[in-house]
């Protein structure tokens, strides 16, 4: 059984878009922000998504900070590791926009020259 050349360049594409979405994913996973604190003794590791994954305190960093001291170093760090990862992810993103469009438009001229599904030769 023969697939019409319009079925196939669907099932082409919808196989390549799992694909880019897969690496997209992949990368968006790897994203990994470590900006450190004011003083460099807090150093937060946070995801894609702004979630704090690890929290680094150098040696002696509670002894040398007051509570509400340390308070400040460690949501300064967060929210700068946070901005990291957010210009990260929009870079992923805007890579990925980017590909799609030069795919769509690589698709869009390779299907000019084809006729819709369904429309033959005028009967005459």
């Amino acid at each position: 059984m023969t697939i019409h050349p319009d079925v196939q360049a669907a099932l082409d594409a919808a196989r390549q878009l799992r694909h880019r979405i897969a690496d997209m994913r992949e990368r968006i996973d790897d994203v990994r922000a470590r900006r450190p604190s004011p003083s460099g003794t807090v150093i937060p590791e946070v995801d894609a998504m702004g979630r704090l994954t690890s929290l680094y305190l150098a040696p002696g960093t509670t002894d040398r900070f007051t509570s509400p001291e340390l308070v400040a170093e460690i949501m300064a760090a967060i929210r700068e590791s946070t901005q990291d990862a957010a210009r990260q992810y929009q870079g992923i993103m805007e890579t990925v926009i980017t590909e799609n469009a030069e795919a769509d438009s690589d698709t869009d001229s390779e299907a000019e020259g084809r006729e819709p599904a369904g429309v033959g030769e005028v009967v005459r």
